[in-house]
């Protein structure tokens, strides 16, 4: 085993209380909502200090000239199929039950779980995300993106694509999502505890982290499967 895989099997997740009456914001004619308060403030915090606590690589990337996405960014990647079972069965169970994909169903997340972290000057550009293949013949078809840091909604605010007011702590990071000929669908700025998921593979929707200018953006990741 790796030492990053040794100090990933010690730590100690935050536990995740089941959430009730999750509210589900979504953006017309799209696959793509957002859940505020998907993580409390508390489970946020933990889970960053939890990742702080593993330690985070630097992520980069050749670029678009090489073929692919601009990418700055630290990156941890853990295997943990007892703590995706535990976030999916805290509600995202319900949120999927009537979601299908090619008549397929909704049965968890996949393990490998991401933690990304943006400091100043840091972005990930336009890019799509791939499906997946998992064992028990699943596929992924959704990303799951959990902001663990962030502004705070407008009161009476709950659009995906809305303006949302950036606390002292992070500036900048808005996900941006683009149709077809390039025009803006939605920017989402990230909020602490607020789940951002979007349909990934061949529907998916070129977007991109924007530059941080203030802060430090951490985001937890992973994927919906499907069988």
């Amino acid at each position: 085993m790796s030492e990053k895989g040794a100090n990933a099997k010690k730590t100690k997740w935050p536990v995740i209380k089941p959430k009730r009456d999750l509210q589900i914001a979504r953006l017309r004619d799209t696959h793509l909502f957002t859940v505020p308060n998907f993580f409390t403030s508390a489970e946020s915090k933990a889970f960053v200090s939890a990742a702080e606590s593993i330690g985070f690589v630097h992520q980069g990337s050749l670029g678009p000239t090489k073929g692919e996405a601009y990418r700055d960014n630290d990156r941890i990647s853990v295997n943990d199929p007892v703590l995706a079972e535990t976030i999916w069965e805290s509600g995202l169970r319900n949120i999927f039950s009537d979601i299908k994909i090619r008549g397929k169903s909704a049965v968890g997340l996949n393990p490998n779980i991401r933690f990304y972290r943006y400091n100043v000057g840091q972005r990930f550009g336009r890019h799509i995300d791939e499906s997946v293949d998992l064992p028990d013949k699943c596929r992924t078809y959704y990303t799951l993106l959990i902001y663990l840091s962030g502004g705070v909604r407008h009161k009476g605010s709950s659009h995906p694509g809305s303006k949302q007011e950036s606390s002292e702590s992070l500036v900048g990071g808005e996900t941006v999502f683009y149709d077809s000929r390039r025009g803006i669908v939605a920017e989402v700025a990230p909020v602490e505890g607020m789940a951002l998921l979007h349909i990934h593979g061949d529907k998916c929707m070129l977007h991109e982290a924007r530059n941080v200018t203030k802060g430090v953006k951490y985001v937890f990741r992973s994927d919906v499967a499907f069988t």
